[in-house]
C-alpha cells in the first residue's frame, strides 16, 4: 500500500489548506528576517546583547521586531477568517500580508522613510483579516 507524505503527519479526515501554507511561509519569512538581523549585526559591528548602535542595524532589527508584533495578529486572524468567512480569501489576504512584509523589509532597510508602502499593505491585510473574522463570528453567533 502506497502512502503519501501527508499521511505521515495528518490523521484520517484532516485536510491541509492554503492557509496552512501561508502561515508556514509567514513563519519562514520571520526566520529569514531574524537571520538578516544577525548578518546586519556583524556587518555594522553591533555586538550582542546590544540592540542599538548603528542606525542601519537598528532598521533591520526594527523590521524583525515589527514582523513579530504583526504575527500575533495575522496568524490567529487567518485561522478565524478561514473558519468563519472563506479559506481562499484568508490565504489570499495572508499572501498580501507576506508581500507587504517584503515591501516593508526592502524599504525600511534602505531608508526608514521608505517603509510606509509596505506597512500600508501589511496593515490593510491584517485589518481585513481581523475585521472580517469578527464579522464572520458575529454572524455565526446570530445564526446559532
Amino acid at each position: 500500500m502506497q502512502r503519501n507524505i501527508g499521511s505521515l503527519f495528518h490523521s484520517k479526515g484532516s485536510t491541509v489548506t492554503l492557509v496552512d501554507l501561508v502561515i508556514a511561509l509567514a513563519l519562514l519569512q520571520y526566520l529569514v528576517f531574524s537571520m538578516a538581523v544577525g548578518r546586519a549585526r556583524g556587518k555594522f559591528g553591533v555586538q550582542a546583547p546590544a540592540v542599538s548602535g548603528h542606525p542601519d542595524f537598528e532598521q533591520y532589527l526594527r523590521v524583525q521586531q515589527n514582523t513579530l508584533e504583526c504575527l500575533i495578529i495575522v496568524i490567529p486572524s487567518m485561522w478565524l477568517f478561514a473558519r468563519y468567512v472563506s479559506e481562499p480569501w484568508a490565504a489570499g489576504l495572508g499572501a498580501a500580508y507576506l508581500l507587504g512584509r517584503v515591501m516593508y523589509f526592502l524599504g525600511y532597510t534602505k531608508a526608514a522613510e521608505k517603509r510606509a508602502a509596505g506597512y500600508g499593505v501589511t496593515a490593510l491585510a491584517m485589518m481585513a483579516l481581523l475585521i472580517g473574522s469578527l464579522v464572520g463570528i458575529v454572524l455565526a453567533l446570530l445564526r446559532a
